[in-house]
């Protein structure tokens, strides 16, 4: 991949919705990123760890034996969404988000589905409506636990593959800019739930914002499509990608929502608002570029904490 210089507004400093962040494309070219920027070590400590995955003989099961450990890590990235849907076995306990259960990190044991990890509400309001603090559990308390879990010397192998497999997801999570923040404003006064209450065309169309930005790279389903999509980005700068401080990728997110996103034609309130291609192209630019630095930075993240 080439070098280039990331946009100003991924520079600042200081993601919200109950749905996908990037949708499995987006999730699995983060990860693709990630693979080929990982030591020899590392992707030796990474496979035997996502071996132990329940899943992972679905997702290696039509890879070749030298592509099995990238199909398997670019997977991974899909698991903490597919464990949402319907007949996967897990609990959706979104309803209570707070209870005693929800920031418990207990490995494959563990059948609840977190919906609530995979974002934090940082508010905003262009309008000076009074704001909501975000709550904990969240993306930033999860990635700290999970962090710490992966470099622990006590933790068992099991638990290990667990949290790293969120790991891998929610780093993607932090960079959709979507993830990091809600909007409240005089019409919405509780948040629009990171752009998934604000809608792009009338009912009965469902189309909103939420969605446009997970979809916005792409909507493939194929490990290779993501691989071959990762090998086209541009390289974020070298002192970017080096930042492991999940405060300054929320921070960047948030930055990166009021200077792309919330953006005409979007305005206030819960529309519906007409996108047209210009906004769409620079949405994929800017989604281009959060999603190669996330995966420089999960690769950073686990040299330095698998080493």
């Amino acid at each position: 991949m080439k070098k280039v210089a990331i946009s100003t507004v991924l520079i600042g400093l200081l993601c919200a919705s109950p749905a996908l962040a990037w949708n499995g494309f987006g999730h699995m070219t983060v990860a693709a990123v990630a693979y080929g920027k990982l030591t020899p070590a590392t992707k030796t400590k990474v496979a035997a760890l996502l071996k132990l995955n329940p899943s992972y003989p679905d997702w290696v099961a039509t890879a070749s034996p030298q592509d099995r450990d990238e199909v398997a890590f670019v997977t991974a990235a899909t698991w903490p969404d597919a464990i949402k849907k319907r007949g996967s076995g897990f609990t959706d306990d979104s309803k209570n988000p707070f209870a005693p259960d929800a920031s418990k990190n207990e490995g494959y044991a563990g059948m609840l589905q977190h919906r609530y990890w995979h974002y934090i509400d940082v508010p905003f309001s262009p309008d000076g409506t009074p704001l909501q603090q975000p709550r904990a559990p969240n993306a930033k308390t999860q990635i700290a636990a999970f962090r710490t879990a992966l470099a622990s010397s006590s933790a068992s192998d099991e638990l290990k593959s667990y949290d790293l497999v969120w790991l891998i997801h929610l780093v993607g999570d932090l960079h959709q800019p979507l993830h990091c923040t809600s909007r409240f404003d005089q019409n919405q006064p509780d948040g629009d739930r990171g752009g998934n209450l604000v809608a792009l065309c009338a009912r009965p169309c469902r189309g909103e914002l939420h969605a446009l930005w997970d979809d916005i790279l792409g909507t493939k389903t194929e490990p290779k499509a993501a691989i071959k999509k990762a090998a086209k980005l541009d390289a974020p700068e070298p002192r970017l990608a080096a930042v492991k401080d999940e405060d300054v990728w929320i921070a960047e997110s948030v930055r990166t929502a009021k200077a792309s996103v919330y953006i005409d034609p979007i305005g206030v309130g819960a529309g519906p608002f007409e996108v047209d291609a210009e906004y769409r192209r620079q949405a994929r630019a800017v989604a281009a570029e959060r999603v190669a630095l996330a995966g420089a930075r999960l690769a950073n993240l686990l040299n330095s904490t698998l080493k």
